[in-house]
């Protein structure tokens, strides 16, 4: 690696590097030019600090480090920057000033040894928001190269700690298939646990970027699987998973032909699927060249819900977690009227009622209901009546008035995504999920407010009752010209709120001649231009191919009605939220057209650049609008 001139470090600042990093002995360099310090687990020092020189002076010019780190050999090596600023020449941080990581030392020599053949895993410049949070190493040993060029700056360096952790803490706790690299099997039978942890390989560290592996799940007869991803951190971004090289797949049965529950991607947490059976498949697959750090999740073997194991105290435990303990102890007294529970696994749907109904519901009436579906079921919920007593004060809010408030699970935390008040029949509500939870505060009465009426359902079809669902997707329809040449789509629960983290798939096939025009109608999808994951943006994106397509970019806001048109006979759109706020999507006519057929030209993707500009200049007070409620919500 030679890389400028020999480091000279005073002894003023190996008396330095001595009292602030704790375990340093020597080591062996890349070459003469690079010093090199070690710290080892040897001596009993289990975490420590470690600095670039000077710190936290502006550090030297023309120097080579190497700051190498020896665990026990079952331990892995957790490093945390707490502050960095190295001067950033080149995006890649390829040149001038940087940080290299290399944690896969193989080769002769001692532990923790490199040289010049050596492959660094990673490059770091920039400042704190630059680098990832935690490093870890894969397996005892890691080395940071800190290189600087002669270029002259004020940068000040990095302060960091550096940890050694067991690294049994992160096994799959499944058997293990013989002849594979990471396939398990957790089944329920005799002594084994009904519950226990997986993991990504290498997990925390980052998992190999050519991999597949198969998680089996056998419970027994009547008991059904959950899963919670605890954290999922694949590739960065916002990007569908169906253009995703790294994607997780779970299956609602034993094998690939069972029908999807979910497709994950991108960055998750508090993420839960549950299996309509005894059985279920979880496939991780890794081809990207730029791979993350994996997941970390739990599984558990759930005994049916009219079985005294799954009482309703446990069921809601093992559902909601903690953030129901929050809501009192009414919550778990679900015998009476006022407090319900509904399981798909009773009835598909029904009508839930406030007490009394249709006669007014007595003062002080606090109610929960909770839903608890399975495999891909959302809830959906559908207003029938609703009338709640309010004070004739004017007020829009539903403040401290009678209220019915709806809930999700949201990283793990219930969170409040609607609430309804007044006389305003509400819009139908869908969860994110396989449960959802219903609070009603009536604290108030009088003869005329009789409460509210709903209808609820389980549905697997997302609310989506066009085209023809894929059993390989959660959320994927097929409009074909064969079947019908024009038609309605919408988004999940229209014309409601769509549901948050949820992604769907619409694919039209044409006639070898056609094209396929779409006009919408209605557009509400929050977000701001560009449609991007910085600014929180939910979006809808259109391609003439299965993978990306430039030419039409990312929908999002409210926009009147539209046009868009494709130039060949496939034409895929795709709806992605994410877990944050929500509008209420989107309407549109679909119709396939001979190629040879003019139409009303399309916004957005015919029209040169510099009319686009002008038509997105148009909406910046839609935009303004939009921020206005992300801010304030």
């Amino acid at each position: 690696m030679g890389h400028g001139s020999a480091m000279k470090l005073s002894a003023t600042l190996l008396v330095l590097l001595h009292l602030s990093m704790h375990v340093v002995d020597e080591g062996q360099a890349v070459n003469p030019s690079c010093s090199c310090i070690r710290f080892t687990s040897t001596n009993g020092k289990e975490r420590g600090t470690f600095s670039s020189p000077d710190y936290p002076l502006p550090y030297p010019r023309d120097i080579c480090l190497l700051y190498t780190f020896i665990a026990a050999p079952h331990q892995i090596i957790e490093l945390m920057f707490t502050d960095f600023d190295v001067y950033k020449d080149d995006v890649e941080c390829n040149q001038g000033d940087y940080v290299k990581i290399y944690w896969e030392v193989q080769g002769p020599g001692p532990p923790g040894a490199i040289n010049e053949r050596s492959a660094w895993s990673r490059a770091l410049c920039g400042n704190r928001a630059d680098v990832p949070p935690a490093l870890y190493s894969p397996g005892p040993s890691l080395i940071l190269e800190f290189y600087t060029s002669s270029r002259q700056n004020n940068n000040t360096g990095f302060l960091g700690t550096y940890n050694f952790i067991d690294r049994r803490l992160f096994e799959t706790e499944g058997v293990q298939i013989p002849g594979t690299e990471c396939d398990y099997q957790f089944s329920r039978s005799g002594n084994r646990p009904t519950h226990g942890r997986l993991y990504s390989p290498r997990y925390p560290s980052i998992y190999p970027n050519n991999v597949r592996c198969s998680y089996h799940f056998h419970a027994r007869p009547k008991d059904r699987v959950k899963i919670v991803f605890e954290e999922i951190s694949l590739q960065k971004g916002d990007i569908s998973c169906l253009r995703r090289a790294d994607i997780i797949k779970v299956f609602d049965g034993r094998d690939t032909n069972a029908p999807t529950i979910a497709m994950l991607c991108n960055e998750i947490t508090g993420y839960e699927v549950l299996s309509t059976g005894p059985s279920m498949l979880l496939q991780f697959t890794a081809n990207s060249a730029s791979p993350g750090q994996g997941f970390a999740a739990t599984y558990h073997f759930q005994p049916p819900p009219d079985s005294t194991a799954a009482d309703s105290d446990r069921l809601l435990k093992l559902s909601f977690g903690k953030a129901f303990e929050s809501l009192g102890p009414e919550v778990s007294a679900t015998t009476s009227s006022c407090h319900q529970e509904f399981n798909s696994d009773g009835t598909k749907h029904g009508t839930l009622t406030s007490p009394h109904y249709p006669l007014a519901y007595p003062p002080n009436t606090h109610c929960h209901y909770e839903f608890f579906g399975r495999g891909k079921e959302r809830i959906r919920l559908l207003f029938q009546d609703f009338l709640l007593y309010k004070s004739s004060d004017g007020s829009l809010s539903c403040t401290n008035v009678d209220s019915l408030q709806a809930f999700v699970n949201v990283d793990g935390r219930l969170e409040n995504v609607a609430t309804f008040c007044g006389v305003d029949l509400p819009k139908p509500i869908m969860s994110n999920g396989p449960k959802l939870m219903l609070e009603f505060r009536g604290t108030q009465s009088s003869r005329h407010s009789r409460g509210f009426k709903i209808s609820y359902s389980f549905v697997e079809n997302f609310g989506i009752t066009t085209g023809r669902q894929l059993k390989e997707f959660p959320c994927a329809f097929v409009y074909n010209s064969s079947e019908a040449h024009n038609g309605t789509f919408a988004s999940p629960n229209s014309p409601g709120p769509y549901p948050r983290d949820t992604e769907c798939s619409y694919f039209f096939h044409g006639g070898q001649t056609e094209k396929v025009h779409l006009h919408f109608t209605h557009f509400d999808v929050e977000g701001v231009l560009p449609c991007e994951a910085v600014s929180a943006s939910d979006y809808v994106e259109f391609s003439n191919y299965m993978t990306e397509d430039n030419r039409y970019g990312r929908y999002c806001g409210q926009m009147k009605e539209f046009h868009v048109e494709s130039e060949r006979n496939f034409f895929k759109v795709t709806f992605r939220s994410n877990d944050r706020l929500d509008g209420t999507g989107f309407k549109a006519m679909y119709q396939f057209l001979e190629a040879t057929d003019e139409y009303q030209a399309p916004i957005f993707d015919k029209a040169p650049k510099s009319l686009r500009l002008v038509a997105e200049l148009v909406l910046l007070s839609v935009i303004a609008t939009h921020w206005h409620r992300r801010l304030y919500h």
